[in-house]
Formats: C-alpha cells, structure tokens, sequence
C-alpha cells in the first residue's frame, strides 16, 4: 500500500468509522454542552481541531525523544496532559483576542478542552498504533475533522428540534440525548467502509 493510501485511509477512519464522539464515546461532555447552536459548535470544532492536531504532534515528539530516551515512559499521560493544557491556554487567548463573541459564546467549555478525553485519547493511541511522526499528525487531524463534523451535525439537528413538536417530557436534554443515540447508529454504518 502507498503512503498516501495509507495516510487517507488513517483520516478517513478517524473521521467517520472510529469517530471519537459517535463510535468511541470520547469527548462527551462538550459535545452535548456546547452543541445548542451551529456557530458555537463551529467555533469549538476549530478550537479542538487546533489542539488535537498539535498536541499529536507535539506529544509524539516528546514521546519519541524524551520519554523513550529517558525510560520515563510511565510519565507519559502527565507529560501529555501538560502538553495539551499550555495548547488550549494558547487557543484560549488567541480566541479572546480574535473573536470575543465566540469566546463568550464558548465560556466555560473552553478550558475544558483541556480536560476532553477525546483529546488526550487521540494523543495515547497515535502512540499505541506506532504511528510516525506524518501518520499521528493525520490521525490526530481526522479525530478532530470528525469531533467537528458530529458536534456540528447535532448542533444543527438541536435547532431544527427547538422548532420541532416534541412532547413535553421529552424536550430539551431527554430529545438531545435520544438524538446522539441515532446519530451513534447511523455512524456505525460506517464500519464496513473501510
């Protein structure tokens, strides 16, 4: 197989067959918190996308050269959480600086980018795979392409159902929830595309 075969099907996987929200379960918590509006989960797609793809890079590098090299490989998740929270500190002002709606708009969920399991998950399995340097960048690249295109696809979704008739019981969280159970399924569909 060619290296550029090799390379699309990474990121085609990581986008839609192993997608980390809908088919790994990773990255839960902004998913559903930050999904009510289609410009919001836009904005945070772009903030994760930015973290996830630098932070595997980054990571790996540290991985490689300094945790192997030392045999302090057991502090690998620490190190790595570090890594990942100087990035979404980084995100955080540019964002502020750049965009001040957005950053409202984010509030809370932004620093919590530090805390997504989607994040440091992407960052541990590029390691476990034995991917090199170009295939963690482009795996890391396709987890966040499919973190965005699940919160933006339910974002949209959540707006059409503040239109929608919903039965009283089941309006707001109980609808958004049986909603990323769908989605959850239609995405399994995927599973024999590669």
């Amino acid at each position: 197989m060619n290296l550029f075969a090799k390379l699309f099907i990474i990121l085609l996987s990581a986008i839609l067959v192993n997608n980390f929200v809908l088919a790994r379960f990773l990255g839960i918590c902004p998913f559903l918190g930050v999904s009510k509006q289609v410009e919001t989960a836009v904005g945070m797609g772009m903030a994760v996308t930015f973290v996830m793809a630098l932070a595997s890079a980054v990571t790996w590098v540290i991985q490689e050269l300094i945790l192997v090299n030392l045999g302090i490989e057991y502090l690998q998740t620490i190190a790595f959480i570090l890594v990942i929270a100087s990035l979404v500190q980084l995100v955080e002002m540019i964002i502020q600086k750049t965009s001040p709606t957005l950053y409202q708009a984010l509030g809370v969920y932004l620093p919590l980018i530090t805390t997504n399991c989607a994040v440091l998950g992407v960052t541990i399995l590029n390691i476990q795979y034995e991917y090199n340097l170009i295939e963690t960048i482009i795996h890391g690249t396709g987890a966040a392409l499919g973190f965005t295109l699940a919160i933006v696809l339910f974002a949209g979704i959540r707006e059409r159902l503040e239109l929608a008739s919903v039965p009283e019981a089941l309006k707001g969280f109980p609808v958004a929830l049986i909603t990323a159970g769908l989605m959850s399924i239609a995405f399994l569909g995927f599973q024999g595309l590669l």
